[in-house]
């Protein structure tokens, strides 16, 4: 963990601790910062869908292993 001096709006923080539950502002900036990351990587997830053919056997794996 690292530690800095950062301003952040006291009324977004008290916000989020709030809502999440988080007994402090730290924990309250994490919680933040985890759901932010969450949600990028899964609109990353849904941007892919529909572009990958997850309906392989066995054979196909092989086939695609040998001429990779």
């Amino acid at each position: 963990m690292i530690r800095m001096t950062i301003t952040i709006d006291d009324e977004l923080v008290d916000a989020v601790k709030e809502i999440s539950g988080a007994s402090t502002k730290s924990e309250a900036i994490n919680v933040a910062l985890q759901d932010f990351l969450r949600r990028q990587r899964l609109q990353r997830v849904l941007a892919r869908q529909g572009k990958i053919d997850l309906a392989l056997d066995q054979a196909k794996l092989q086939e695609l292993r040998e001429t990779s």
